[in-house]
């Protein structure tokens, strides 16, 4: 390793930089019009203007991102989470220029990026899962498959992500109705309109499992997160380790999922997702192939850096080399995803930050996107920052992220705060009793 360029913008992009620099590794930060005042511009060795100010002219443009690389003489490129961290062609292009796509093979990028064919490849190999029909290619389709499976179901785009294009349906006569949505929106945000349905877990619990793994045959679960507090299917809150759901259950579908990773060779990085719910236990949903944006409670749990990681994995190192002795956990960490919208509507919010300013104290950390006098723009996901606690045991931890929150101060646009501040009042957090289900 001698320098990577990373293929994204904002706090994942500063985090990057910051486990390159440990590892004595160069980095390149590509940047858009837009966002050429950011801290992470600054942060990084190098950097380079990719484009224009929307993605699609800039962190979504493959051949101007290989051509940067290329130019800065880097040997790997890291691609973050979002944008073409998930893209198994640019992956590919990566590998067949010589350099070290800094995440799994293309290969399981491909394959794991359709749901359809992640679960017809998981499915005989013992991966729990709930019922589900084929790909559908039509109203009728739909019809026989609700008819196989039974209602409720929930309609899913194939190679979709982040709750995009999904469909509850509950009576028969919904759908019409959701076929039109979910193929529309399908088409519309992945090129495609291919869905299939899925039996609909009630009041589940959303769990996922984090993976490391070596190019050597090495794999190493580091624990669950609790992801189960979401708006629109998109995460706010996370926790480490996930409350209220029997050890043995817990302990037993780790080391199900372990197996199952070491015996299909997956290396790199991922995180296998589950729904879990006590009429069915654990059921698979996804993998996503990259890093997580929730990364960060993982590692305060642990003391393991999973970017560093990540990053001596995809250059071949050895799992034990990386992790050492077998990670341990201790204490419990919640991250607050903040988002520059309205806290009851969640519309985006833009303008210039006025302020903005975070707490320093024992088990508080911030993950940062801007700086002070930055201008939050309508190109890109609206996140500010990632604010993570760290104490002993859960209540410790949900009261630290409270005065956190409470000392955050942040001017010049809406922010979710105190919708956060709500959830980390309401009495079914604070009893582990919440699901993705409640509103």
């Amino acid at each position: 390793m001698k320098r990577v360029l990373i293929a994204n913008r904002g706090a994942v992009a500063s985090r990057i930089v910051r486990a390159l620099d440990a590892l004595g590794v160069e980095s390149v930060a590509v940047h858009s019009d837009a966002d050429a005042e950011l801290p992470y511009v600054r942060q990084a060795t190098r950097a380079v203007r990719i484009g224009g100010p929307s993605a699609c002219e800039s962190y979504l443009d493959q051949q101007a991102i290989l051509r940067a690389a290329i130019d800065q003489d880097c040997d790997g490129i890291h691609p973050g989470y979002g944008f073409l961290s998930e893209n198994a062609g640019f992956a590919r292009g990566v590998e067949e220029a010589g350099l070290t796509f800094i995440g799994p093979s293309s290969r399981w990028i491909a394959l794991l990026g359709d749901k359809i064919r992640a679960r017809e490849y998981f499915r005989p190999l013992g991966m729990p899962m709930l019922a589900s029909s084929d790909e559908l290619h039509s109203l009728q389709d739909l019809e026989d498959a609700v008819a196989r499976i039974g209602l409720p179901v929930l309609l899913k785009p194939s190679g979709g992500g982040g709750g995009i294009g999904m469909t509850p349906i509950h009576q028969a006569d919904q759908m019409a109705a959701a076929w039109e949505r979910s193929s529309s929106v399908s088409a519309k945000a992945f090129g495609a309109s291919s869905l299939y349905a899925e039996q609909l877990a009630v009041q589940p619990r959303h769990i996922e499992f984090q993976f490391l793994a070596d190019r050597h045959g090495a794999v190493c679960c580091l624990f669950e997160r609790d992801c189960s507090v979401q708006r629109r299917h998109q995460k706010v809150i996370e926790e480490a380790p996930a409350s209220g759901i029997p050890v043995q259950a817990l302990s037993a579908i780790t080391a199900r999922l372990e197996g199952i990773m070491a015996d299909i060779g997956y290396d790199v990085i991922g995180t296998v997702e589950m729904l879990y719910d006590p009429r069915h236990g654990f059921s698979f949903l996804e993998v996503n192939t990259r890093l997580q944006v929730e990364h960060a409670v993982t590692e305060e749990i642990t003391g393991v850096d999973i970017v560093a990681a990540q990053i001596r994995l995809a250059y071949g190192a050895r799992l034990d080399d990386v992790l050492g002795a077998s990670p341990q956990r201790h204490g419990h960490a919640i991250e607050a995803r903040l988002y520059a919208e309205d806290p009851v509507r969640f519309f985006p919010s833009c303008g210039v930050l006025e302020a903005y300013e975070f707490p320093d104290g024992d088990g508080i950390r911030v993950e940062r996107a801007y700086g002070p006098g930055n201008r939050i723009t309508p190109y890109y996901d609206p996140l500010l920052a990632k604010v993570i606690a760290r104490a002993e045991d859960r209540a410790a931890c949900i009261a630290r992220l409270k005065q956190a929150l409470a000392a955050t101060r942040i001017q010049g646009v809406k922010t979710n705060i105190p919708f956060v501040l709500r959830v980390l009042d309401d009495p079914a957090f604070l009893g582990s009793a919440y699901s993705t289900d409640r509103h």
